[in-house]
Protein backbone atom coordinates (compact mmCIF):
# COMPACT_ATOMS: atom_id res chain seq x y z
CA UNK A 1 0.00 0.00 0.00
CA UNK A 2 1.41 3.38 -0.94
CA UNK A 3 1.59 6.44 1.34
CA UNK A 4 -1.44 8.09 -0.27
CA UNK A 5 -3.57 5.02 0.42
CA UNK A 6 -2.41 4.94 4.07
CA UNK A 7 -3.07 8.65 4.59
CA UNK A 8 -5.98 9.32 6.93
CA UNK A 9 -8.82 11.67 6.25
CA UNK A 10 -9.16 14.61 8.64
CA UNK A 11 -11.92 15.10 11.22
CA UNK A 12 -14.00 17.33 8.94
CA UNK A 13 -13.86 14.82 6.08
CA UNK A 14 -14.68 12.02 8.53
CA UNK A 15 -17.71 13.91 9.80
CA UNK A 16 -18.95 14.48 6.24
CA UNK A 17 -18.35 10.82 5.39
CA UNK A 18 -20.31 9.62 8.42
CA UNK A 19 -23.19 11.89 7.42
CA UNK A 20 -23.02 10.60 3.83
CA UNK A 21 -23.14 7.00 5.09
CA UNK A 22 -26.51 7.34 6.82
CA UNK A 23 -28.86 4.85 5.19
CA UNK A 24 -32.57 4.11 5.05
CA UNK A 25 -32.21 0.45 5.99
CA UNK A 26 -31.30 -0.37 9.58
CA UNK A 27 -29.35 -3.43 8.42
CA UNK A 28 -27.01 -1.25 6.35
CA UNK A 29 -26.60 1.20 9.23
CA UNK A 30 -25.53 -1.64 11.52
CA UNK A 31 -22.71 -2.67 9.17
CA UNK A 32 -21.62 0.95 8.69
CA UNK A 33 -21.76 1.85 12.39
CA UNK A 34 -19.63 -1.19 13.22
CA UNK A 35 -17.07 -0.06 10.61
CA UNK A 36 -16.82 3.45 12.09
CA UNK A 37 -16.58 2.04 15.62
CA UNK A 38 -13.73 -0.26 14.55
CA UNK A 39 -11.77 2.60 12.97
CA UNK A 40 -12.56 5.24 15.63
CA UNK A 41 -9.10 4.88 17.19
CA UNK A 42 -6.92 4.38 14.11
CA UNK A 43 -8.80 6.61 11.65
CA UNK A 44 -10.24 6.07 8.19
CA UNK A 45 -7.84 6.02 5.26
CA UNK A 46 -8.27 7.90 2.01
CA UNK A 47 -8.75 4.56 0.23
CA UNK A 48 -11.43 3.45 2.69
CA UNK A 49 -13.23 6.79 2.32
CA UNK A 50 -13.12 6.44 -1.47
CA UNK A 51 -14.56 2.92 -1.31
CA UNK A 52 -17.30 3.94 1.14
CA UNK A 53 -18.27 6.91 -1.00
CA UNK A 54 -18.68 4.67 -4.04
CA UNK A 55 -20.77 2.19 -2.06
CA UNK A 56 -23.01 4.96 -0.75
CA UNK A 57 -24.00 5.80 -4.32
CA UNK A 58 -25.84 2.46 -4.45
CA UNK A 59 -29.49 1.95 -3.59
CA UNK A 60 -30.03 0.53 -0.10
CA UNK A 61 -31.08 -2.92 -1.33
CA UNK A 62 -28.08 -3.18 -3.69
CA UNK A 63 -25.75 -2.22 -0.83
CA UNK A 64 -27.35 -4.80 1.45
CA UNK A 65 -26.90 -7.49 -1.22
CA UNK A 66 -23.17 -6.72 -1.27
CA UNK A 67 -22.88 -6.62 2.52
CA UNK A 68 -24.65 -9.98 2.87
CA UNK A 69 -22.55 -11.53 0.08
CA UNK A 70 -25.57 -12.10 -2.13
CA UNK A 71 -23.63 -10.26 -4.85
CA UNK A 72 -20.08 -9.12 -5.50
CA UNK A 73 -19.04 -5.72 -6.86
CA UNK A 74 -19.26 -5.40 -10.63
CA UNK A 75 -18.95 -2.72 -13.26
CA UNK A 76 -17.69 0.69 -12.19
CA UNK A 77 -17.81 -0.14 -8.47
CA UNK A 78 -15.52 -3.15 -8.90
CA UNK A 79 -12.43 -1.32 -7.66
CA UNK A 80 -9.71 -2.17 -5.16
CA UNK A 81 -10.99 0.55 -2.80
CA UNK A 82 -14.54 -0.84 -2.85
CA UNK A 83 -13.36 -4.41 -2.35
CA UNK A 84 -11.14 -3.35 0.58
CA UNK A 85 -13.85 -1.43 2.41
CA UNK A 86 -16.45 -4.09 1.61
CA UNK A 87 -14.22 -6.71 3.23
CA UNK A 88 -13.95 -4.44 6.29
CA UNK A 89 -17.70 -3.93 6.40
CA UNK A 90 -18.39 -7.66 6.14
CA UNK A 91 -16.17 -8.65 9.07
Amino acid sequence: MNDAARALIDERALSKLRWRCRRGLLENDLFIDRFFTRYAETGVSVTQAEGLTMLMDLADNDLLDLLLRRKEPSGEIDTAAVREVLADLRT
